[in-house]
């Protein structure tokens, strides 16, 4: 009875906590939908100077889990609904990330979408401007821990990206991939036939 009694409360008290943070991002212009959930130490920072403010949308009943950062550093960051985001993922908005409705996204992924420019020798690397590279994620995609998706690609409807892997390509809907970089190892029963590799 007392576990039960506890475990309520302990339930009530973190979403209360997550009520909070949602007020406080609300506050700063994060949109975020009806059911969502953040989790502790999630950082969701659309900055303040006029030029390197951006947009973050998160749909309805989606969940951060803790220590998300989203910065859109001047882009946007878009999630449809029911989407989650494990543990101490980080996403940069630069060139703009969308991700489709009913997504996994493990602990410790990153997601990107813009690169360095490559500069001459002796020439500043931070000193050079970003290239905006859009990376847009479907629906129903499971990213496994610790997946890196670089700027720029698209991964389909339905696919499963394995732990670790480095997305440095597209992925064709229902695809699975693994690797570094990722590559195609087959694809989820019912997915649309496999294109030639």
């Amino acid at each position: 009875m007392k576990t039960t009694f506890f475990a309520r409360l302990l339930e009530r008290t973190r979403r209360l906590a997550s009520s909070v943070r949602i007020a406080l991002a609300g506050i700063t212009g994060t949109r975020i939908g009806d059911g969502c959930r953040l989790g502790p130490g999630c950082d969701l920072g659309l900055g303040s100077a006029a030029p390197r403010r951006g947009v973050i949308e998160l749909g309805d009943e989606c969940e951060l889990a803790t220590g998300v950062i989203l910065h859109p550093y001047g882009g946007s960051i878009r999630l449809a609904r029911n989407i989650f985001v494990g543990p101490c993922t980080v996403i940069y908005g630069h060139g703009g990330v969308t991700i489709g409705a009913d997504t996994l996204i493990a602990m410790n992924c990153r997601i990107l979408s813009s690169n360095h420019t490559i500069a001459p020798f002796a020439t500043p690397i931070r000193s050079q401007p970003d290239v905006l590279r859009p990376t847009g994620i479907g629906r129903d995609v499971w990213l496994g821990a610790g997946v890196t998706v670089l700027g720029g690609v698209t991964i389909g409807d339905g696919c499963i990206v394995g732990a670790g892997a480095v997305v440095t390509k597209d992925l064709p809907p229902g695809a699975i991939a693994h690797g570094t970089p990722a590559k195609v190892q087959g694809y989820r029963p019912g997915a649309p036939a496999a294109p030639n590799l």
